[in-house]
């Protein structure tokens, strides 16, 4: 761990950070790419009776989040259970009865037909220490990842936009959801978060999506005017019609 102005951070044996909370208000999200991983509700509202699903814990910013803002269900899945434990000593993991976490290879999780067709939205955040690429990139996964997505289910993933890795991620993401793929620019930081939907969840108009924005702004404090303007403006999505 390291401190610095207020903020600890997670590190997993190098210089990489790999997950933050701000000390005073844990709940925020400290990193812009995890809030990035939050775009998803530009597209979905969550109800008490939505479920998500979280596929690396980190320093479990991103379910303090979901829990505090939202009254889903949050099954969160980390490999290590040294992470989880870190996480409850450090990083004020919620013990909350609407969250479970599955010390599980994300791989076989996703392939549990247990899993399949539940969750709204899926995040997925799968770094090992070295931090150089997502450890699970392969077609298969990505189409585990759609199948465990509701009908209206949205993925986002975080990757590194410079990283070899990116390409191969993508390609997989378009051929796994029919192409149905966002992408936000990439940051200063080298992250760039991707969203891929499983339904109608895109069938929007880009009214639609600004309207939306402006009330995932007031209701979660998070940057959604400027996400949405980015991905109206934005050439690099392969299909919707956001006009």
């Amino acid at each position: 761990m390291s401190e610095s102005d207020g903020i600890r951070y997670l590190h997993f044996g190098t210089e990489w950070i790999q997950g933050a909370m701000r000390l005073r208000k844990p709940a925020e999200l400290v990193l812009a790419y995890t809030q990035q991983m939050m775009a998803w509700l530009l597209f979905t509202r969550p109800g008490s009776q939505e479920r998500l699903a979280i596929l690396g814990l980190g320093a479990g910013s991103l379910l303090r989040f979901c829990l505090k803002y939202t009254p889903c269900q949050v099954r969160t899945v980390e490999w290590n259970p040294s992470v989880t434990a870190i996480c409850r000593a450090f990083f004020r993991l919620p013990d909350n009865s609407r969250s479970q976490i599955d010390h599980e290879d994300a791989g076989l999780w996703v392939q549990d037909p247990q899993q399949h067709g539940v969750y709204r939205a899926v995040m997925v955040d799968l770094y090992d220490a070295d931090a150089q690429g997502p450890v699970r990139d392969t077609l298969e996964f990505y189409q585990d990842c759609r199948a465990a997505l509701d009908e209206d289910g949205v993925m986002t993933v975080n990757l590194f936009g410079a990283h070899p890795s990116f390409e191969l991620n993508i390609r997989n993401i378009r051929e796994a959801f029919g192409g149905k793929v966002l992408m936000l620019p990439e940051m200063d930081e080298g992250n760039q978060v991707v969203l891929a939907f499983k339904g109608g969840a895109l069938d929007i108009t880009a009214g639609e999506l600004l309207e939306r924005a402006e009330q995932v702004q007031a209701d979660y404090g998070l940057p959604a005017r400027r996400w949405a303007r980015e991905l109206l403006s934005s050439r690099r999505a392969t299909q919707p019609d956001l006009s």
